[in-house]
């Protein structure tokens, strides 16, 4: 998908309108950037995360008034402030959308795992102390469940992680964990979820960040 439109001048809007969810993964974080798995770490924005975030601010113009969940850490409840969702929307930190715990392998990239278990991933190995995915999609299933009740008032934002927003998207559509996979997210790129006829559907995925296109 391209961030401009075919005049090349507007950015791609992803402001849900009533009765869609948009998903936003924080932004760029030095652990994010090298792929390490973070998530009871408080790691912060770097500066190119917080332009990320402060670009979202067209993106996500005319949101307001409506409920904003964040994730309980400081990257999460950054990007939310600084993409302007503090201002003047309902925000609530919901326990709940924190990061997969990663146990043992908390600041390990996945390359580093598989020296010792070569077909390792988070969607179908063990991760050794940390939360299966069984325990994973239990917590989407809840932060869902708030998603939409939310939604019956108006449009709803959620800021939080890579791994537990794309298993909101997979579970947003009755899919089971592993599906997230499937869905690869960007830091700070909106997503919209929503249905059609009916049913749940991808309205719009991993939106690009004005911030790659020019960053600063």
């Amino acid at each position: 998908m391209s961030l401009l439109d075919a005049a090349g001048t507007d950015p791609v809007p992803a402001a849900p309108a009533p009765g869609e969810l948009c998903v936003v993964r924080h932004g760029e974080t030095e652990w994010s950037r090298s792929g390490r798995h973070t998530s009871v770490t408080d790691v912060p924005l770097t500066a190119m995360g917080e332009r990320q975030a402060r670009a979202l601010t067209p993106l996500l113009a005319g949101v307001c008034p409506a409920t904003v969940f964040t994730s309980p850490r400081s990257r999460a409840r950054r990007t939310a402030e600084l993409a302007g969702l503090t201002e003047s929307c309902t925000v609530e930190v919901l326990d709940d959308l924190a990061e997969w715990a990663y146990g043992e392998y908390e600041g390990v990239t996945t390359p580093q795992i598989r020296t010792t278990d070569p077909d390792w991933t988070v969607w179908t190995g063990h991760t050794p102390g940390g939360e299966t995915a069984e325990q994973v999609g239990a917590r989407a299933d809840r932060v869902l469940d708030r998603v939409r009740a939310a939604l019956a008032t108006g449009p709803v934002v959620t800021v939080g992680h890579g791994h537990f927003s794309r298993v909101l998207a997979a579970r947003w559509l009755g899919l089971p964990v592993e599906a997230g996979a499937m869905f690869v997210l960007g830091p700070a790129s909106p997503c919209l979820l929503g249905s059609e006829h009916g049913r749940p559907a991808v309205h719009r995925w991993n939106v690009p960040n004005p911030a790659e296109r020019d960053p600063g």
